[in-house]
């Protein structure tokens, strides 16, 4: 027998009254659990596990007493090359930067839309002050943040990310920056100034992978490396999506275990594991596959709903690879929405994703977004200038363009300097002129 209620002179189903309700609930944030494991070659590889983290620089410290809705979770890898300096000096200072780069006073909503240009302003200044100490070596970096269901990924290089949800559907959430993989990148490098070849040995045949000269790096993307030059750039790929409340899988690897493994062998390995046992059956099986040719290291994190304490269930036999996201769904739902229920199971919404290497693109931000950071303080490095001391990142704009060089955003001298050497204007003077310059 089937249940109504008068609603406004009109018979609606008590189950369609209560799955309205159940909408309009407060959606709990997730559990989070996370494991990591490393078996080390060269000792390069390094990992940030930071499950409670204030959204504020200089916040108490993500403690036990710390506000649910005031804390994110933050899991990285730097995978370093040519010694460990960029790989340390990025683990210790990035997420400052990035945090200080979001403006205060913002609500979570606000906070998650500001957050992919304040990682791009992070990444960047982070890569400017370390080469401003002259080191010489480079690390990618994957760096994941999770803000309730939402997870956002920023990444350089060839760590990468990918996503398996409750149900069993595979989403990347990081890009390849290796030569080899991006036809792109290769083509932004050479317009830079740069060179990218394969070894050449007695006027043969190149061999190995497309490396980037001078320096021979595989990459077009990494914090560091200033002697391979700047138009390796520090400017991350970013992706941010919104899990459905099943919650799901992150795994999160340097090369060491993708040069080993499919990601769907990744994954295979991990079924019924929790987290720190996924991680470790990771790392075990890609050295096992392949020896230990290179630092190997896993973390897997696990977003499950509350008081979920397991890891998520999968259909069996299900591991769709999706490409493309779900865009986010009307706030407004239909009457034949609510009748089926008012949350669709296994939803990955895409929210955000831009992997453009040009800042000027990439600081940008449309109305009513781009109001909430200052006018005139560095969109890069947050100096505070005085309306006129700046430059506009599009200051070279063409007469035609629509975008106003004069509404920001703007950089202060060294972080135009940085810019512009990115775009490879520079490359014609001295890394030593350059360097005294930052």
């Amino acid at each position: 027998m089937e249940m109504h209620a008068d609603v406004d002179g009109c018979s609606v189903p008590l189950a369609v009254l209560l799955k309205r309700e159940l909408c309009n609930q407060k959606v709990e944030r997730p559990d989070i659990l996370f494991g990591e494991a490393n078996k080390s070659k060269k000792g390069e590889d390094f990992t940030l596990l930071v499950p409670r983290c204030h959204r504020t620089p200089g916040g108490s410290g993500g403690g036990e007493n710390a506000g649910d809705d005031d804390t994110i979770s933050v899991f990285a890898i730097f995978d370093g090359h040519n010694g460990s300096a960029a790989a340390i000096y990025t683990r210790e200072n990035l997420i400052s930067s990035v945090l200080a780069a979001i403006p205060p006073n913002l609500t979570s909503e606000e906070w998650k839309a500001a957050l992919p240009r304040a990682l791009v302003a992070g990444f960047v200044k982070t890569d400017k002050d370390f080469q401003g100490k002259a080191a010489r070596s480079g690390t990618t970096v994957t760096f994941v943040i999770i803000d309730g269901w939402v997870v956002t990924v920023a990444s350089v290089g060839d760590s990468r990310c990918i996503l398996e949800s409750a149900e069993g559907s595979i989403y990347f959430l990081s890009a390849d920056h290796r030569l080899d993989a991006n036809e792109e990148e290769v083509e932004r490098v050479t317009a830079s100034g740069g060179e990218v070849g394969r070894i050449n040995i007695a006027g043969g045949a190149g061999i190995g992978p497309l490396r980037c000269w001078p320096g021979g790096l595989c990459l077009s993307r990494s914090i560091g490396d200033i002697d391979v030059g700047e138009f390796i750039v520090p400017v991350p790929h970013v992706k941010q999506v919104k899990l459905s409340n099943a919650g799901g899988r992150l795994v999160i690897a340097s090369d060491g275990v993708w040069d080993a493994l499919h990601f769907q062998e990744a994954l295979n390995y991990t079924r019924g594991l929790p987290a720190e046992a996924a991680a470790n059956r990771i790392v075990k099986e890609a050295v096992t596959s392949k020896g230990l040719r290179d630092d190997t290291t896993c973390i897997v994190v696990d977003i499950l709903p509350p008081e979920k304490l397991s890891p998520p269930l999968k259909r069996p036999g299900k591991g769709v690879i999706k490409a493309l996201f779900r865009r986010r769904p009307s706030d407004e739902m239909s009457e034949d929405q609510m009748d089926r229920g008012c949350l669709e199971t296994d939803v990955v919404e895409e929210i955000y994703e831009e992997g453009s290497a040009m800042l000027a693109r990439r600081l940008n931000i449309n109305y009513p977004e781009g109001n909430m950071f200052k006018l005139h303080d560095c969109a890069v490095c947050q100096l505070e200038m005085k309306p006129g001391e700046g430059t506009s990142v599009h200051g070279n704009m063409p007469k035609h363009s629509r975008v106003d060089p004069w509404g920001g955003p703007f950089l202060c001298s060294s972080c135009q300097l940085k810019k512009e050497a990115m775009e490879g204007k520079l490359h014609s003077r001295s890394m030593d002129v350059f360097t005294q310059m930052l």
